[in-house]
């Protein structure tokens, strides 16, 4: 196929370069502007979830479920210290 293309092509082997170089940059142009948008819903690539297994959170927003803000056993983290110790409230001066 690309010998049949290369013979084809006109002006000799000057003509042959420039047109081989714009057929693959117009190849390139279809499939940046047209294929790839096209198929990009399609891919999984950024298919992201946060939460559990199935996407969705079974534990009450405050934290341990006392509704204080204090992170608990029963939280659904699994970071094993107290995140809010090393963030005091800020104070006015």
């Amino acid at each position: 196929m690309y010998a049949w293309i290369w013979r084809k092509l006109p002006f000799g082997t000057p003509g042959r370069i420039a047109g081989s170089l714009l057929i693959t940059g117009g190849l390139v142009a279809l499939l940046w502007f047209v294929v790839f948008p096209w198929a990009e819903p399609i891919l999984p690539f950024d298919d992201v979830q946060v939460g559990d297994d199935f996407g969705t959170t079974t534990h009450a927003p405050g934290g341990d479920g006392t509704g204080d803000g204090t992170p608990g056993p029963g939280d659904g983290h699994d970071v094993p210290y107290d995140t809010t110790t090393n963030n005091p409230e800020p104070t006015a001066s």
